[in-house]
């Protein structure tokens, strides 16, 4: 049986609203234009457990 780690493609912050999404091309996180959120936040993803990185 084989495993296949994961990374996350998109991530966003809950206390500005702030959204990412993973670029492969430059191997990068990168913002869409329009939801850059505060800049002066303190970005807390939205990391919950649902994201499962290793599949079966």
């Amino acid at each position: 049986m084989s495993l296949t780690i994961r990374s996350p493609e998109e991530r966003s912050c809950v206390r500005c609203g702030r959204t990412e999404a993973w670029n492969e091309d430059v191997d990068a996180w990168r913002v869409p234009e329009g939801d850059e959120g505060e800049v002066a936040c303190i970005h807390d993803w939205d990391v919950t457990g649902e994201f499962r990185p290793v599949e079966r």
